[in-house]
C-alpha cells in the first residue's frame, strides 16, 4: 500500500547516478526493472545453508545455534514463501542473467557479475 510505495521511491532515489549495485530479492522485478544489468543469483540450498553455517560459526555462534537441518529448512521455507507470494513473487526477470553459483568462489561470481555488466553496456 502507501507504506510500500513510498518506501519503494526511496530506494528508486539511491539509483541517481551511475555505479548502484542493488541486492535483493525484487530489486530487478520491482525496485529497478530499467537497470542496466541484471542478475539473479542462485545455489543449492544445501550449499547456501553450509555457507550460511559457517558465517554463523565465523560470528562466534555454537553449533546448537548454528543448526545445520535446521538452517537448510528455514531456506526453504523462506524460497517457498517467497516463490509464491502474490506481490513481487522469487523469480528472475526475463532479461537477468541467472547466475548459479553453487560451485563458484565468491571470488569467481563477483567476477561473473562483473563481466555481466560489462556486457551489458558494451
Amino acid at each position: 500500500g502507501v507504506l510500500r510505495e513510498a518506501l519503494l521511491q526511496r530506494q528508486r532515489d539511491f539509483a541517481q547516478g551511475a555505479g548502484l549495485v542493488a541486492d535483493g530479492r525484487d530489486m530487478a522485478s520491482v525496485v529497478f526493472p530499467h537497470a542496466t544489468a541484471k542478475v539473479f543469483l542462485t545455489a543449492d540450498a544445501e550449499i547456501r545453508a553450509q555457507r550460511r553455517y559457517k558465517q554463523l560459526i565465523d560470528k562466534g555462534f555454537s553449533a546448537n545455534m548454528a543448526d545445520l537441518e535446521r538452517i537448510v529448512a528455514d531456506l526453504n521455507a523462506r524460497d517457498e514463501r517467497d516463490r509464491n507470494r502474490e506481490f513481487a513473487p522469487l523469480k528472475p526477470v526475463a532479461d537477468a542473467f541467472v547466475l548459479d553459483t553453487s560451485h563458484m568462489g565468491l571470488e569467481q561470481a563477483i567476477q561473473t557479475v562483473i563481466d555481466v555488466f560489462h556486457q551489458a553496456i558494451a
